[in-house]
């Protein structure tokens, strides 16, 4: 059994992981891929926190959901996918011991502080030091006469520019490579989208990352930047100018 990017989207976890357990055979196993919650807090991406996510997973939290369902975690892997996943593989308890990187990603979160209430109490701050952060950097360019755009129209991007309260006054618009998004505006900041090639065209000095899971693609992608001096930043964890 497959679920990729289906346990965090799941309103009714304990009903949908007990008809994992009664469809899964004896002898099966169920992988899971979902966003890691050591990763989101570590790296600060708030961004990617959806309103059609009803949960965002630890290991610690997922291997007790499924122990209440006689399931194990019996492997799991780290992915680089949607800012950092895991990918689990579940069986029937009793049927596989777990292997030693279940052990040592448990040890990991702990030591991260997952399994303590001030740790998510902490990511709050977290998350307004990386908005005070862009917000200096956009108000600094600007006041100096730079030129900031934006590359990507994602939808986590547009949870940072509304929750950073950036606008027109800030970035002047955005590109991305989609063409049912160029023509139409960011929602909420009402920036215009257009096509990449509009970069070359104004020349600006900054390229603000949305994508930042995808920023070496679009680094390389959009390289003939550098021919005129600009420069690419990404905005998580926290704002920087790449080199």
């Amino acid at each position: 059994m497959v679920g990729n990017n289906v346990l965090a989207h799941v309103p009714g976890l304990n009903d949908f992981v007990e008809g994992v357990r009664i469809l899964l055979g004896s002898d099966g196993t169920a992988t899971f891929e979902f966003p890691h919650l050591l990763r989101l807090i570590g790296q600060t991406e708030f961004d990617t926190i959806y309103h059609e996510h009803y949960s965002y997973f630890s290991l610690l939290a997922v291997q007790r959901v499924f122990a209440a369902h006689a399931l194990d975690v019996v492997d799991v892997e780290e992915l680089r996918s949607h800012g950092g996943s895991l990918r689990l593989y579940v069986r029937h308890s009793g049927v596989e011991e777990a292997g030693p990187r279940v052990a040592e990603l448990l040890e990991r979160e702990r030591a991260a502080g997952l399994h303590r209430l001030d740790t998510y109490m902490a990511f709050e701050q977290q998350v307004r030091a990386t908005k005070r952060d862009l917000l200096e950097f956009l108000i600094g360019m600007r006041r100096n006469g730079s030129q900031v755009v934006a590359y990507g129209a994602p939808a986590k991007g547009n949870t940072l520019l509304n929750y950073c309260g950036v606008r027109a006054d800030l970035l002047d618009y955005a590109v991305d490579l989609s063409p049912h998004k160029q023509g139409l505006y960011l929602p909420g900041t009402r920036l215009p989208i257009y096509s990449p090639e509009r970069i070359a065209e104004t020349k600006p000095d900054y390229i603000l990352i949305l994508p930042w899971n995808l920023r070496d693609e679009i680094v390389t992608q959009m390289a003939h930047v550098r021919d005129w001096g600009g420069r690419f930043v990404t905005p998580i964890p926290t704002t920087r100018v790449l080199e």
